[in-house]
């Protein structure tokens, strides 16, 4: 069976429309694609809910991974420095000597 254009709702609606019962029409025709939708739009929020629920708790797995490396590295990097002042306090020429070389092997490296 074919379909013309005065098949469609939107035809019969608007063929009817200058009638009280074509406005009744319209309404229910709206009301029912309108039902239709947000039925279909629960199911796919349904659908969805436990994908995006897995997806937050990845997330929120990551970060407190994220922190807690983020701390460990903060802390490696306090005993580094930590390590190199005593050092330099019990070595203080040494120090200078070393800071001295790395200088002038940067200045001559950038050259």
């Amino acid at each position: 069976m074919t379909s013309t254009p005065d098949d469609t709702p939107r035809a019969a609606a608007a063929a009817t429309a200058g009638s009280p019962d074509g406005r009744v029409q319209q309404d229910e025709l709206l009301q029912r694609v309108v039902q239709g939708a947000h039925e279909t739009i629960d199911r796919l929020a349904d659908r969805a809910a436990p994908h995006v629920s897995r997806l937050h708790d990845g997330v929120h797995d990551a970060q407190e991974r994220l922190h807690a490396k983020a701390d460990a590295l903060r802390e490696t990097g306090d005993e580094w420095t930590e390590s190199l002042r005593e050092t330099v306090r019990e070595h203080p020429i040494a120090a200078i000597a070393t800071a001295l070389a790395v200088g002038v092997l940067i200045a001559r490296l950038t050259r």
